[in-house]
């Protein structure tokens, strides 16, 4: 029932849903129950990349005997109920749930820096599966990659300036559509129907976009 504790079936289905790549919204949508339930459920019981469905609904069947709470969750520690909540807003916001696992475990880290290895071992996911994450976290400007010299291995950097890295690469991507499409309008001739669709649509992202640079160059400051 919803209002009642989550069945062992229920935590098999919530196990298939982390699998499957969905949000807690979508997997308690399913369910039919809170959000919070599925955050909880998932953030007492491994995270999740070490959330397993037996051991849950054992560990949940222990606490209820001896009457005790489940362990309190640190809030800017592994899988703690905050991370968790930053990884969902990611989540919505279109980064997989890897990518946005890793990027959040380097920003509640104490000085933003991670190598591989430490990445793995924390998030309980593949190596080849945080090298995915951070390359697109590189590649999007969230994160910028260093060298250890004395190690030879690369250190994963999050700064405050990552954000205006950010910006400033997502409207140059935009900013070269715009202009691609400014190109194809010409080519087509500005007259014809599909020419004048191209043409407004290239000046609308153009102009926001310079708006967008220009205001990102003028709140800088604000990182330093």
């Amino acid at each position: 029932m919803p209002g009642g504790r989550l069945t062992q079936q229920d935590r098999q289905r919530v196990a298939a849903g982390l699998a499957d790549g969905l949000t807690y919204a979508e997997i308690a949508r399913r369910l039919g129950r809170p959000t919070s339930t599925v955050s909880r459920e998932v953030a007492r019981n491994g995270g999740a990349g070490g959330y397993r469905p037996q051991q849950a609904h054992r560990a949940t069947a222990r606490r209820a005997r001896r009457g005790t709470p489940a362990p309190p969750q640190a809030p800017g520690g592994p899988d703690g109920a905050v991370e968790q909540e930053v990884i969902e807003l990611a989540v919505r916001a279109g980064l997989p749930r890897i990518t946005a696992r890793v990027h959040v475990d380097l920003l509640l880290s104490e000085d933003g820096r991670r190598t591989a290895a430490e990445l793995t071992r924390r998030l309980g996911v593949s190596p080849a599966s945080v090298s995915v994450a951070v390359n697109y976290l590189v590649q999007h400007g969230y994160v910028r990659r260093e060298r250890d010299p004395h190690r030879r291995r690369d250190v994963y950097v999050v700064d405050d300036d990552a954000w205006y890295h950010s910006v400033v690469l997502s409207a140059q991507r935009t900013l070269e559509s715009a202009r691609a499409a400014l190109a194809a309008a010409e080519a087509l001739g500005p007259g014809s129907p599909v020419g004048e669709r191209l043409a407004r649509s290239g000046t609308f992202l153009e102009r926001v976009v310079l708006d967008q640079r220009e205001s990102a160059d003028r709140w800088r400051f604000l990182l330093s």
